[in-house]
């Protein structure tokens, strides 16, 4: 088992793994940058080193900065959280190399599922289902037209590097698609260092259901049930829960195992999460994820399983077998919100000072944040203020409960994005289970029009 670990990240991620490390009695090792410095979640590791100034590329993104803590405080982990380079392969080689051990899946799974085109490509020769795709493209316009003539439009343009939503864009027709393709390629650039994008078929209202997935490193795998994250905007989520509500629970639980049985056969190890489109026959494999994801407290409500200290023990050697129990079942139902400092409306950053923030507390609420009241919000990283999670025996309690944490926060000093969150989870739709991805925009247009009709 490890004695120390850095980690290697910021925020709401930091602080969980700081805390779980003191629960495990290993010594934690926090970085921070300069606009952080002031971070409470900082005083509960037991050392932190200051990497580098606000901008990503000069801190959590700087390699040899963070491999120089490495070194310097003598730790034998890095656990690299979610973000920044958590998908990185190249940093986790070298972090191996330094003799420390990177708490995540290999560096060659890291390599193989960070390419989406190649990770699809890797997962359909085993026999996993997906819609129709474009081979890479890299900015050229009549090669793009020709391939969405191929799969059909309407189509979606995704970076081959890139995750989070980070540029995706819907193009309904040619004209839409040459200027998707240019932004595309230039946020792609900027954000992963690579233009590359590929294009898929666009699914209308589709599901977007995701499988928690731990291995160890002498091959047993299991996945942990669903998440659904079908509520998004932008193409990032904003609303999780599990059970996925209205979906038979063999036709889940199959493609569950199917998933299980070709990474087992393939040989992944730690932690991952499959991505999945559900367009109401059938599951369509998206990505692969070889991180701890966002989300992940929904899974932990429902099973009772720390994942986090599941990943650290698994990085360690230990067997699946010996972490998780024989029979793991799911209890109740779990919800998460994310609380952005953003416009409700276009969903912009708004950065500033929480002069204000009270978060909710009680039994069956958990609330994950990295911030207290009177810290910034900066430009720099993510606005994610704050997770809030309920557990509750059924989905109609859940929603109810959720509600009532969100109508308990109070943030003052930044713009933040609750009235929507709380309006998409007291919609009939939400309410019924009838989710999918686009309901976060037919809620945010619907409020609109009733908001014009109000000012007539």
């Amino acid at each position: 088992m490890f004695h120390k670990v850095l980690v290697a990240n910021r925020g709401a991620v930091a602080a969980r793994v700081i805390r779980t490390l003191r629960a495990m009695g290993i010594r934690s090792v926090a970085v921070y940058s300069e606009a952080d410095a002031n971070m409470p979640y900082l005083a509960a590791a037991d050392e932190s080193f200051c990497i580098g100034a606000a901008e990503p590329r000069a801190s959590y993104l700087n390699q040899d900065a963070l491999l120089d803590v490495l070194k310097r405080s003598g730790a034998d982990g890095l656990h690299p959280g979610y973000g920044f380079l958590a998908e990185n392969a190249q940093f986790a080689q070298r972090v191996n190399d330094t003799g420390a051990r990177f708490i995540g899946p290999s560096p060659r799974w890291i390599e193989a599922m960070g390419h989406k085109t190649r990770a699809r490509q890797l997962m359909a020769e085993n026999g996993l289902a997906m819609g129709p795709s474009s081979s890479l493209l890299d900015g050229d316009i009549a090669a793009a037209i020709q391939a969405a003539e191929k799969i059909g439009f309407p189509v979606l343009v995704k970076p081959a590097a890139g995750g989070g939503g980070i540029g995706m864009e819907a193009a309904h027709d040619a004209e839409q698609l040459a200027k998707a393709i240019t932004r595309a390629c230039s946020l792609a650039e900027r954000s992963f260092g690579s233009a590359e994008v590929y294009l898929e078929r666009l699914m209308l209202k589709p599901r977007h259901i995701e499988f928690q997935l731990l291995a160890d490193q002498h091959g047993q795998i299991r996945h942990l049930f669903e998440r659904d994250c079908s509520i998004q905007r932008r193409h990032q989520k904003v609303i999780e829960e599990s059970p996925a509500p209205l979906l038979p629970r063999s036709v889940v639980d199959a493609a569950g195992d199917n998933i299980v049985n070709v990474l087992g056969r393939l040989g992944y190890d730690i932690i991952g999460t499959a991505e999945t489109l559900y367009g109401g026959d059938d599951f369509q494999f998206l990505e692969m994820n070889t991180r701890l994801q966002v989300e992940h407290a929904v899974t932990e409500e429902i099973t009772g399983i720390d994942l986090v200290a599941a990943q650290i023990r698994l990085a360690a050697g230990e067997s699946l077998s010996a972490v998780l129990p024989a029979d793991v079942s799911a209890h109740g139902h779990a919800i998460e919100a994310r609380v952005y400092a953003e416009d409700p409306v276009r969903f912009f950053p708004s950065p500033g000072t929480l002069k204000t923030l009270r978060l909710p507390s009680g039994p069956g609420i958990r609330v994950e944040t990295g911030f207290g009241e009177g810290s910034t919000v900066t430009p720099y990283y993510d606005p994610m203020i704050a997770k809030i999670i309920v557990h509750a025996p059924d989905r109609a309690r859940a929603v109810d409960a959720l509600i009532d944490a969100l109508d308990a926060t109070v943030i003052e000093g930044v713009k933040h994005n609750i009235s929507f969150v709380r309006n998409v989870l007291d919609s009939d739709e939400f309410r019924s289970g009838h989710v999918h991805t686009g309901l976060g925009a037919e809620i945010l247009a619907r409020d609109a029009k009733a908001r014009t009709r109000a000012a007539a």
